[in-house]
């Protein structure tokens, strides 16, 4: 009897412990301890582009303020929406396309040159990023940065460095997105 009774115990936990492991991948239970915090840098990463800065602030801009592609939509949802700010939820397939990790972030607009965003709900405490637009005798030169932070000390320092590999993937891609779709705009304008 005592063994069924430790074999339930330990499947329990390894149950639990999987389940908060898929909840904090996926942004649906958030863990914020406010203990040993430690932040990490996201970027700098920049991209030019062949457009003007206007242009490329609407490209960025799109699936908060205007009308959104099907694709965009499946992977953008404005939750509420201010004059310059949106609260959006936002899915990131992970694990191979296996869980979908959906964050939640305030999205600011400064015309014309940044658009900034702060992590609410996540796979980690803390995020803020930037899009920062700087006009260039091409076109304009999009800069990213931003700051990521987790909790528990080492355990933490390896979470926030797993899933910010993740994170500057998506942002890579997003910016060569950004750049394609403004440039196209500026051929065709």
């Amino acid at each position: 009897m005592v063994r069924i009774g430790a074999l339930v115990a330990v499947a329990a936990a390894g149950s639990g412990a999987a389940a908060g492991y898929l909840g904090l991948v996926t942004g649906a239970v958030p863990m914020d301890l406010g203990v040993g915090r430690r932040t990490r840098r996201l970027g700098p990463r920049s991209v030019d582009i062949t457009a003007p800065r206007e242009t490329v602030f609407e490209v960025i801009t799109q699936p908060y303020l205007g009308r959104q592609t099907r694709a965009m939509s499946e992977k953008v949802t404005v939750l509420e929406q201010g004059s310059d700010m949106v609260l959006a939820a936002h899915r990131t397939p992970v694990a191979g396309g296996r869980l979908t990790a959906t964050t939640v972030e305030t999205v600011r607009f400064t015309r014309p040159e940044r658009v900034d965003f702060r992590l609410v709900r996540g796979p980690v405490p803390t995020v803020t990023e930037t899009f920062a637009l700087h006009r260039e005798r091409a076109g304009t030169r999009l800069v990213y940065s931003g700051e990521l932070g987790t909790d528990l000390w080492a355990l933490g320092r390896w979470w926030g460095d797993a899933v910010a590999a993740r994170w500057e993937a998506t942002v890579a891609a997003t910016l060569s997105a950004v750049k394609q779709e403004a440039e196209r705009r500026a051929a065709v304008g």
